[in-house]
């Protein structure tokens, strides 16, 4: 679903909301998932999931695969999600 999607969704669900409205709650809650992931926070979400940083380990002989040539890369933090049991349920349904 993509962003323009669920600014139609809630619009048909809160009427009384204009585009512009809608547009800056969607904007701020994304903005503070951000803002909490850069101060490497978890944001959870009850009934849905957590949204977490995992730190990924610097890596001194890994390949590139096209040549097989050795590299390094560097150690860098990756987004993870666990979606709550709740969530995992309604899924699998």
């Amino acid at each position: 679903m993509s962003r323009p999607e669920i600014v139609k969704k809630l619009r048909s669900k809160h009427p009384e909301l204009n585009k512009l409205q809608l547009e800056t709650i969607i904007d701020s809650f994304f903005n503070s998932i951000e803002k909490a992931l850069i101060k490497k926070q978890s944001v959870e979400l009850r009934g849905f999931g957590t949204f977490y940083l995992r730190e990924m380990k610097e890596k001194y002989s890994a390949r590139n695969p096209k040549t097989g040539e050795v590299i390094y890369v560097p150690k860098k933090n990756k987004i993870r999600f666990r979606a709550s049991k709740k969530f995992k349920q309604l899924i699998n349904q």
